[in-house]
């Protein structure tokens, strides 16, 4: 089986024990089988979504990818990745700080913001939680406005993403 992979999830293909797949940002421009990508990507061949926003999404997408590896990976050795990297290894499972109340943009981030466990509401809010790419879309800008680096601006490692993310979060509790 021919695999191509994005460069957002191909980490996840090397851990999940995968060792001959294509990597493109655009895997309709490659001859493959399946393509490995973000769930917000769509493309044309028979593909595997994927989400990796938080700690969970990628210890899911482990497994489901360790499946086509053969490799099926069991739950230790997932966790093995996680050992090295603090918040993603906290926030493995959900958290609740519902204290905190946030405006939040973006499908992404309200991902994030449950697995911390703040608060959604439209108003009354602590904080605005932007991602970097609507910087100059008409976001108030404030104390209260929290900006969260994109796909785009972070490392293509899951765990680092999660690290610098979660990070920035945390000074909000």
């Amino acid at each position: 089986m021919k695999i191509v992979t994005t460069p957002m999830c191909e980490e996840i293909v090397k851990f999940a024990g995968i060792e001959h797949y294509t990597v493109n940002k655009n895997p309709d421009l490659e001859e493959g089988d399946l393509a490995i990508l973000l769930s917000e990507s769509k493309v044309k061949m028979n593909s595997m979504p994927i989400k990796l926003n938080t700690p969970s999404q990628i210890f899911e997408s482990i497994k489901k990818v360790s499946k086509i590896a053969n490799t099926n990976l069991s739950d230790d050795e997932i966790l093995e990745f996680f050992k090295d990297y603090k918040l993603s290894s906290k926030y493995l499972n959900n958290h609740d700080n519902s204290n905190v109340k946030v405006k939040v943009y973006s499908n992404f981030l309200k991902d994030i913001i449950l697995n911390i466990g703040f608060t959604i509401v439209e108003i009354d809010y602590d904080y605005i939680i932007y991602p970097d790419y609507l910087k100059n879309k008409g976001i108030e800008k404030n104390f209260k406005s929290v900006e969260i680096p994109s796909h785009t601006f972070v490392s293509k490692n899951p765990f680092e993403r999660i690290e610098v993310r979660y990070s920035i979060l945390e000074k909000l509790i």
